[in-house]
């Protein structure tokens, strides 16, 4: 591929969790802004290449795992070396003492052929600039709160056998002491934007080593089919509500550089709909004859775009037709 691509990848979250920190609140910086992490829009990415058979090498897999001493089968993740062995058929990764060959084999993994990679396991000390580089993604809704929901399990806890426990069937804080309470927290609603950038010269000593043949057309066309469809594919108890709402692909020559079009986004409400506004359709006019093509994929039904980018294509984000 002689070219680049610089995007925005958009993602709504309606009663869902996006992205939460490890207390389950959406993930804010230190002054309070909601952001989602670029591992959250890579998840689903991976998640939906795996399902399609495709190789993927970061992504958590299960294995059963057999304690002699305490007779004990318990089922934990693997390794990455172990995972390594796993998705290539390696019987013990440290037998391997070519690199190259190591190399060639992670390369054919989509995630790293896009995400690139850190390998450091048996002997082999890999790391690996992806083509692909995504940035933080933060909401842009002003009124985004985070909700708090208990949730009563049909189950008591355990942990209080033996003990006395009150029983009363036809009150709803007796139902509460007999069963434990969990917690759901989910944003009212959040809309992310994901600035990204496609460099294919990221691979060219890789190329010139003999390892992989570089950053594709077809790898670029996979990952921009995957990115406008993942979010809303992946659809866990959290992330139900989540869905892909805009996508933006500005194709330019290989030595154009523009900054980050995230910057440049903003969103509100009116009348219930949605509204996204693009303040740099003069900086594409600037660099008109640097680009090749724009594209725009949004969702037609509850959004309105503002902001006239010259020359730009507009699709619906689920259909794939032109507006």
């Amino acid at each position: 591929m002689n070219k680049r691509v610089y995007g925005v990848l958009g993602i709504s979250s309606i009663m869902s969790n996006w992205n939460a920190d490890f207390s389950g609140f959406p993930k804010t910086t230190s002054d309070g802004n909601v952001f989602g992490s670029d591992k959250a829009l890579k998840y689903p990415m991976k998640k939906m290449w795996e399902n399609e058979g495709e190789k993927v090498l970061y992504i958590k897999s299960l294995k059963v795992s057999k304690d002699e001493k305490k007779d004990e089968i318990t089922i934990v993740p693997r390794s990455l070396k172990e995972r390594y062995e796993q998705l290539f058929n390696v019987e013990d990764l440290k037998d391997a003492k070519d690199t190259e060959t190591v190399l060639k084999n992670i390369f054919t993994a989509i995630d790293v052929k896009n995400f690139g990679a850190t390998f450091a396991e048996a002997g082999n000390n890999i790391s690996i600039t992806g083509a692909v580089q995504i940035g933080q993604g933060f909401n842009k809704y002003a009124d985004s709160v985070a909700e708090e929901q208990q949730i009563l399990s049909p189950f008591r806890d355990a942990t209080k056998d033996g003990k006395k426990e009150e029983q009363n069937e036809d009150s709803e804080k007796g139902e509460a002491k007999s069963s434990t309470l969990g917690t759901k927290i989910v944003s009212n609603e959040a809309h992310y934007f994901y600035p990204f950038v496609i460099n294919p010269l990221a691979y060219k000593e890789y190329v010139e080593m003999g390892v992989t043949n570089g950053y594709t057309e077809e790898d670029y066309l996979r990952f921009k089919r995957t990115s406008l469809v993942a979010a809303t594919s992946y659809a866990t108890n959290s992330k139900i509500g989540c869905e892909n709402e805009l996508g933006i692909f500005i194709v330019t020559k290989l030595d154009t550089y523009l900054p980050n079009l995230s910057e440049y986004i903003s969103f509100e409400k009116l009348d219930s709909k949605n509204i996204i506004t693009f303040d740099f359709s003069e900086l594409i006019r600037e660099f008109k004859e640097e680009i090749e093509s724009v594209e725009i994929y949004y969702n037609p039904y509850t959004t309105e775009i503002i902001g006239n980018i010259e020359g730009a294509k507009y699709y619906n984000i689920f259909t794939q037709k032109e507006v």
